[in-house]
């Protein structure tokens, strides 16, 4: 596909935003005792990598830089390593700590939602190249595919469905996307429509995973230990 044939929408800025902003906003209020100081530094970072990607590019994901993209997948990264932070510090107070276990069953509750968006947005950024990448580059110049979805082979199927896969329509995977695919991920600790392709997408798919699947453990042990 040449670079005029491309008929993909630039992606929408804000649902990127918001979910980050939900991320750190449950970072923030997590319990006391769980990365006190430092999460709120882990903060701080975050809102100064994002202010200046949001007036870079305010309204859609139209331009890129060098250092546009370093933030970009710098904050994800900042989000997705602080979060195994906490879950690890989480998990020694599961395992310790008889006397909180409400607050302590939250707090695994808001660490599991934080993941979630953290590896989505980890994956939004490395798949292709990112958003600007996917929606602006002829396909022949973009990265090699982290994922593959399923509008990426529907374009044989029945008429209505191949009217919106990949080499008919130009469909590119948006932000909400890799959302939806990183919550099936860490709900069936598999890929459920959206397979991995490369090492790094099966890293990161089985750390999101292993991770889900540790705190389901001992959430269900710490309840069963708490309340039964």
């Amino acid at each position: 596909m040449d670079r005029e044939e491309r008929t993909a929408r630039p992606e929408h800025r804000w649902p990127v935003v918001f979910a980050v902003l939900v991320a750190l906003a449950l970072y923030t209020f997590l319990p006391s005792g769980l990365f006190e100081v430092q999460r709120y530094v882990v903060v701080a970072i975050g809102v100064l990598l994002l202010i200046p990607l949001i007036i870079f590019n305010p309204h859609h994901y139209t331009k890129e830089t060098r250092l546009s993209r370093l933030c970009e997948v710098g904050l994800a990264l900042l989000i997705v390593a602080a979060n195994q932070v906490t879950l690890v510090l989480l998990i020694v107070q599961l395992a310790h700590k008889s006397n909180q276990g409400g607050t302590l069953l939250l707090a695994s509750l808001q660490v599991w939602v934080t993941n979630v968006i953290a590896f989505a947005l980890l994956y939004w950024c490395l798949d292709r190249g990112g958003p600007v990448a996917r929606a602006a580059r002829p396909r022949g110049d973009l990265q090699r595919a982290d994922f593959r979805f399923p509008q990426d082979e529907d374009h044989d199927t029945v008429i209505e469905v191949a009217a919106g896969s990949s080499a008919k329509s130009d469909w590119v995977a948006t932000f909400v996307d890799y959302l939806y695919f990183s919550l099936t991920n860490a709900m069936a600790f598999s890929p459920t429509d959206t397979m991995p392709l490369t090492t790094r997408a099966k890293a990161l798919m089985a750390l999101e995973s292993f991770t889900g699947f540790i705190m389901l453990a001992l959430v269900i042990a710490r309840a069963v230990a708490q309340f039964g």
